[in-house]
């Protein structure tokens, strides 16, 4: 089970069932789901997700942490690693927040702690983000930790009937 990572105001912490709701709110809010990967209507389709999280730790593919206020009284949503390759030694970031809590510094204090864990607990050599083309606010979240651009994939999904393109994104262990 992943460790709780904490700060001087936040607690990333694994998901527990009763995260049920939040990450409903989150991943059904209209200023969220534009550029994730997935959406949920209700409470129900959103254990999907919640199945996601628990099965990464249970298949060793991946690490998900609730993002939290130091005192785990506010949620501010979940960042984490996902499609570990142990043969190739890299992992994909991902994440998002509520949009109130928005510009507050959550993520430039939050991700480092999750490429700390994910190069020196995990043994990563690489963490890859890849990102909408469009998707401004999470390209400019990865540049601020330290994230180098790489190059862009044109059309290389298809999403609600058309084509995306997606920015490609990675930090080296010795670039952290």
């Amino acid at each position: 089970m992943s460790p709780e990572i904490k700060t001087e105001r936040l607690l990333l912490r694994p998901f527990q069932p009763d995260d049920l709701e939040n990450v409903f709110r989150g991943l059904s809010h209209p200023d969220i789901i534009p550029y994730y990967g997935v959406r949920y209507d209700s409470l129900d389709a959103t254990k999907a997700q919640m199945e996601f999280f628990f099965d990464l730790e249970k298949n060793g593919t991946g690490r998900w942490w609730a993002i939290c206020s130091l005192d785990n009284s506010i949620f501010y949503g979940a960042g984490g690693l996902n499609s570990l390759s142990k043969e190739h030694k890299k992992a994909e970031i991902g994440f998002w927040l509520l949009p109130e809590y928005w510009g507050k510094g959550i993520l430039s204090e939050a991700m480092p702690l999750i490429c700390s864990y994910g190069f020196n607990q995990l043994g990563l050599h690489r963490i890859e983000g890849f990102v909408e083309s469009k998707n401004e606010n999470c390209k400019n979240a990865l540049k601020k930790s330290s994230f180098k651009q790489e190059g862009t994939m044109v059309d290389c999904e298809i999403k609600d009937g058309h084509f995306i393109s997606l920015d490609i994104f990675a930090i080296l262990k010795e670039q952290a």
